[in-house]
């Protein structure tokens, strides 16, 4: 058997794991979209490194676009089979997919309409909404903590991984020549200390782990404070400066953190009287489909139901769906706050509220997650006193901060505790991805420490052989 890694190697984006069995059947494990890349992004989600036609079956972690985003591309270019999720990961990447078409239909109008002008050959999109639509009767879905055929001699099964609603780590049994060979893949390991989910549950045992690496050279800050935060923020800019704050926020899972904490001061009548808006049609519908699988908050928001029906909701709260009214935003002046997608800032609507305001020292910049060094979000978070937004430089005046207590991600204790039920001598090698190399570097020491041998953090499109005995055998694709 062998695995290869066309995404999220070495880098936080683009997750795609593809095992090659010994009969040639072939499973993909997620297919993402790269994000947040500068101008390698373009290229990187152009080309898969493997022909989709040959791919027997697809199983999806969860929803998050830079792990669900390529599959209508996956189908447009042959693929034909089933891609197994949870339910609430169905709902959530739909809505998410056709979101993704749409923004890049528009934003490849826009790129023509200069290219056109220079006299050059028009892109075209990775997909459209009826790619998408093409892709969404292949999904098939599963429950947590049911074993199910993938493939032939391939068992699968979801455990809840604590990072979104429908969020799953998957492991497989997969037999070989009268060889039994397990594997987990992380997904995305939430956090043990979650604002709405419930932490990552308990995993088989496993030969081969593929583990995300995100925050593996960091502690969160447990001590933050979401939700004091946001109100120093709000009256410090809003109130006595008059500025306006954009938060950029993906629409799926840290929005919902963003409106949890803003209703939060809203019953403890802390929320200043100035309007919040989303300014996200995916936003509204993504909030609409979480709250369809609220079982899967844990305690303490199941407490916070019991006396408040919609913890996302409060006075003052207003959603912007046509772009008309989102164009009318960005010329709004007053003070307020903006919450829109994406939450790097490359792309989306809360691009042109940043480009609004960068330049209006009243205001401020929030950012509420993670984001890659080359991304708009990355640049505003170093420092940086210039940036491009829309092909214009733009001096940067406007307070630029980060919610560090928001992260979906867990830290590196969390990643560690995760594993912590794997018997150390079964494990015959891990796979560190979804991180940076150096973030990786720090990680696998602390693995090593803790007695876990043979730990790769694989490169774009390397390929290794998974052995029956305790090494691992890596080759260049």
């Amino acid at each position: 058997m062998k695995i290869s890694f066309h995404g999220a190697a070495q880098t936080v984006t683009g997750s795609k794991h593809l095992l090659t069995l010994d009969n040639g059947r072939k499973i993909l494990l997620d297919c993402g979209l790269f994000q947040g890349l500068g101008y390698e992004t373009h290229d990187l989600n152009e080309s898969f490194g493997f022909s989709p036609s040959d791919i027997d079956v697809l199983i999806l972690s969860h929803a998050h676009i830079d792990h669900s985003g390529l599959i209508p591309k996956l189908v447009k270019e042959g693929f034909t089979g089933k891609i197994f999720c949870t339910p609430a990961t169905k709902e959530l990447a739909e809505i998410l997919l056709f979101d993704s078409a749409e923004i890049q239909t528009y934003e490849v109008e826009y790129i023509n309409r200069r290219r056109a002008k220079n006299r050059l050959s028009p892109y075209e999109p990775l997909y459209t909404s009826e790619d998408v639509e093409a892709t969404m009767q292949l999904f098939q879905t599963v429950d947590y903590n049911e074993w199910f055929i993938a493939l032939a001699g391939v068992e699968a099964y979801f455990t809840n991984a604590g990072h979104l609603i429908g969020s799953a780590a998957v492991s497989l049994k997969i037999k070989e020549g009268g060889t039994e060979t397990s594997l987990l893949f992380s997904g995305d390991i939430g956090r043990y200390r979650s604002v709405l989910l419930p932490p990552p549950a308990e995993t088989p045992q496993a030969d081969y782990i593929i583990m995300e690496s995100t925050y593996g050279d960091k502690h969160h800050d447990v001590t933050f404070n979401t939700i004091e935060t946001l109100q120093k923020w709000i009256k410090r800019v809003c109130v006595e400066k008059g500025g306006q704050i954009i938060i950029p926020a993906f629409s799926v899972g840290r929005t919902q953190e963003v409106l949890y904490s803003l209703n939060q001061l809203s019953l403890e009548k802390r929320l200043p009287e100035i309007p919040v808006f989303i300014d996200s049609p995916l936003s509204l519908k993504a909030t609409q489909t979480i709250k369809k699988f609220s079982e899967q908050f844990n305690e303490r928001l199941q407490k916070v139901l019991a006396i408040d029906d919609d913890p996302f909701e409060f006075p003052g709260l207003k959603y912007v769906e046509s772009v008309e009214d989102s164009k009318k935003l960005v010329d709004y002046k007053e003070p307020c706050v903006i919450i829109s997608a994406s939450g790097t800032a490359d792309a989306g609507r809360v691009k042109h509220h940043i480009n609004g305001i960068i330049e209006d020292e009243k205001s401020a910049v929030l950012f509420a997650g993670y984001c890659g060094a080359k991304s708009l979000g990355g640049q505003l978070l170093s420092g940086s006193k210039e940036v491009e937004i829309f092909s214009d430089p733009c001096a940067v005046a406007a307070e630029i901060g980060q919610l560090q207590g928001l992260s979906a991600h867990g830290d590196c204790d969390d990643l560690c505790r995760f594993i912590t039920n794997q018997d150390i001598e079964k494990v015959k090698g891990i796979f560190l991805v979804h991180g940076e190399h150096d973030v990786q570097e720090t990680f696998s020491n602390r693995l090593e420490l803790r007695g876990y041998k043979n730990i790769i953090a694989p490169t774009l499109h390397q390929e290794i052989v998974l052995s029956t005995t305790t090494s691992t055998e890596a080759n260049a694709a």
